[in-house]
């Protein structure tokens, strides 16, 4: 399993370093309106946990009027604050407001009380791809082509907003009732024009530009997309070591193993992707996203059947009702009575607009 992401924030103006580890939950209170509809957290009854992620804590809830499931994202403030992330959550909000894609997760209201923040999603019931992959041991190139073909829409479009996604990775890929893909967590994402020193995502997905510091751009989610297509078709990525500085020395040496079943045009395809100079890397050249689209790998494929999900997709989750849980695993559940610590006006104030 991939290690979990982490950031490691270096802006320009104080380069200072902060470090993110888990935090906990807990109850549900109040509050405020937003979108189409005056929805109120009381409107939502929380069923059950299905993923905690480096800052937060993901719940099915059910919407007590219409009966709808959705995934409710709950962080706490004081933890959001202690682990110097409040710029990460206040990107992720504005980011999933500005973005409509079928392949990305759609965000449908936010909003805050004294204790937490709350952010309401889709819910889609199909689980991770990391999942499916872990439990098919590796993909067949079929299988690889669908869903990588999907990610380069996802990517081109965010690109073309000045978004950089930072976190490609099969965790972080969830599957629809009818097997399709959907990005998820935008905790690292970020509005870029030009470059950002942050130290951000998993180690084995990281561009070398990040590891050496060297200031990076759109380019590193084309470098983990690489990573993530030898991954879906060898069953492991290219770079691992239990030690995380082993995995950077790795990816800096750039040697790859190569499994003799995977594809010879799927590696000429990674080998382009996984290219250390950047202004060499597939889908960062002046074509873009259209380099990758046009390689061999892709031949046969209908971009615009695939936009609008008219090609079948190669796994069918198995889905028995619209709140089922079956596809995520357990999780224990936060002590409901365990008490936030007080937080001060300053602190509540960084979230006014959340």
């Amino acid at each position: 399993m991939a290690a979990a992401s982490h950031c490691l924030e270096v802006s320009e103006n104080d380069k200072q370093s902060n470090v993110t580890t888990p935090s906990t939950m807990k109850e549900l209170p109040v509050i405020t309106t937003n979108g189409d509809r005056d929805y109120r957290l009381e409107d939502f009854e929380i069923k059950k946990t299905i993923g905690t992620g480096t800052f937060g804590r993901v719940c099915l809830c059910r919407d007590k009027l219409t009966g709808a499931y959705y995934a409710m994202k709950i962080l706490e403030i004081a933890d959001v604050i202690r682990l110097k992330q409040v710029e990460h959550v206040k990107n992720e909000k504005s980011i999933l407001k500005q973005v409509i894609h079928p392949f990305i997760i759609d965000m449908l209201w936010t909003t805050h009380d004294d204790t937490s923040l709350y952010m309401l999603f889709e819910y889609v019931c199909g689980g991770e791809l990391f999942t499916y992959l872990r439990n098919a041991g590796r993909f067949s190139s079929t299988t690889g082509v669908f869903y990588a073909a999907e990610i380069v829409l996802a990517l081109e479009y965010l690109h073309k907003q000045q978004v950089v996604y930072r976190d490609l990775k099969p965790e972080n890929l969830l599957l629809d009732r009818e097997g399709h893909l959907k990005i998820t967590d935008f905790g690292f994402a970020k509005n870029l024009t030009d470059r950002t020193w942050t130290l951000c995502g998993t180690p084995e997905y990281l561009a070398p530009e990040i590891i050496q510091s060297k200031g990076h751009n759109k380019a590193v989610d084309w470098w983990a997309f690489g990573i993530l297509i030898y991954e879906m078709l060898a069953g492991y990525p290219p770079f691992f070591d239990d030690n995380p500085f082993a995995i950077y020395e790795k990816i800096l040496a750039g040697k790859i193993d190569w499994p003799r079943h995977i594809d010879p045009i799927a590696k000429d395809l990674i080998k382009k992707v996984l290219v250390q100079d950047r202004t060499k890397r597939l889908g960062n050249m002046k074509n873009g996203a259209d380099d990758v689209k046009k390689h061999r790998w892709f031949k046969g494929t209908n971009w615009d059947d695939v936009l609008n999900k008219r090609v079948k997709p190669p796994i069918a989750p198995k889905v028995k009702s619209d709140g089922d849980t079956g596809n995520f695993d357990d999780y224990p559940e936060p002590d409901n009575h365990q008490k936030s610590p007080p937080l001060s006006e300053e602190e509540l104030e960084l979230f006014n607009e959340f």
